[in-house]
């Protein structure tokens, strides 16, 4: 199949790149690098650089490249950030990639992978969140990607464009060449493998008194590789009902043990320092992919922490200044 990647020269858009082509497909990326690297971009693929808000180059490029469906997967992430300029967020989560299915329609393209997020979920009302948990967002960054997902919802309707929404829970770990490069670094383990390799002075636990078995956050942690791997299959069904999946491993794990892991792995002690709570950040965020499972047969095969973490060490390891642009 002829693909398109926008955001393809991020963290996780450059495995789902690294993946399709493995998997034989021919794939187009479609990024501006404001937040991506030029060399996360697999030598097989075509690269365009451009913003998706340009209608006419989207759609020059997705008739040069006779592309068939489009992954789309560039979007800003930092929930803290959309507090503090939500404009940026909307501007780039939702209304630049109207564009982008403006720019589908008029080149005739059907088929559209988004990557959505848990954080359109908002504060969690039970154990495990599942796809028809209510959705009421309590950042600015998971309203942009649920406005975009309601955005698909109408172009189905009225232009036919097929749709699955995957909504991610925490990405991390590594494939072989390709790994987790942001600037700057919010995630948490890779801040911790940066702590471990001597490059930050500390790691920081935001609260320690939350209701959980150890007083800090529980999150579900997902391998990379995994994730993009889930979209090679939703592809293969894209071809009646769109579709909204999670996409976690169902376990969750908290600060301190992410913590313990990495130590475990790198062999590494480093400082640790807790610090207050962060505004918005709920106590436990678990996903429940049994639908995915259930319907399409996924299941992720680096499902334990120990080989997501050891993943990424290796990665951080050989790329101590990441991508190095």
């Amino acid at each position: 199949m002829n693909l398109m990647v926008t955001g393809g020269a991020g963290y996780i858009g450059s495995v789902v790149t690294e993946r399709c082509i493995a998997a034989g497909d021919r794939v187009v990326v479609y990024d501006n690098l404001s937040t991506g690297h030029r060399q996360a971009v697999h030598p097989e693929a075509a690269f365009v650089q451009g913003d998706v808000g340009d209608r006419e180059a989207v759609a020059a490029a997705l008739r040069e490249h006779e592309v068939e469906a489009v992954i789309h997967m560039a979007g800003f992430i930092e929930a803290g950030e959309s507090m503090r300029d939500p404009g940026k967020y909307f501007r780039n989560n939702a209304a630049r990639p109207l564009e982008l299915l403006e720019a589908m329609v008029e080149a005739g393209v059907d088929k559209l992978l988004f990557s959505s997020t848990a954080a359109i979920y908002g504060d969690p009302e039970t154990e495990y969140l599942h796809e028809d948990h209510p959705q009421r967002p309590t950042n600015a960054y998971g309203e942009s990607k649920l406005q975009f997902e309601r955005l698909l919802d109408w172009y189905e309707r009225i232009h036919g464009i097929r749709h699955a929404a995957l909504r991610y829970f925490n990405a991390a770990g590594a494939s072989g060449e390709r790994g987790e490069d942001h600037r700057p670094e919010s995630h948490l383990v890779p801040l911790v493998l940066k702590t471990a390799l001597g490059q930050r002075e500390q790691v920081e636990i935001y609260g320690s008194d939350y209701p959980t078995r150890d007083g800090t956050c529980i999150r579900d942690y997902i391998h990379v590789v995994d994730l993009a791997d889930a979209h090679l299959l939703v592809l293969k069904h894209l071809d009646g009902e769109s579709l909204h999946y999670n996409l976690g491993n169902g376990t969750g794990y908290s600060v301190r043990e992410v913590i313990d892991t990495a130590r475990e792995v790198t062999g590494k002690d480093f400082t640790v320092v807790e610090s207050d709570r962060r505004p918005g950040d709920a106590a436990v965020l678990v996903a429940s992919s049994d639908r995915i499972r259930e319907e399409l047969g996924w299941e992720p095969q680096h499902p334990s922490l120990e080989q997501i973490v050891a993943d990424a060490w290796r990665w951080h390891r050989e790329h101590p200044q990441g991508y190095g642009d």
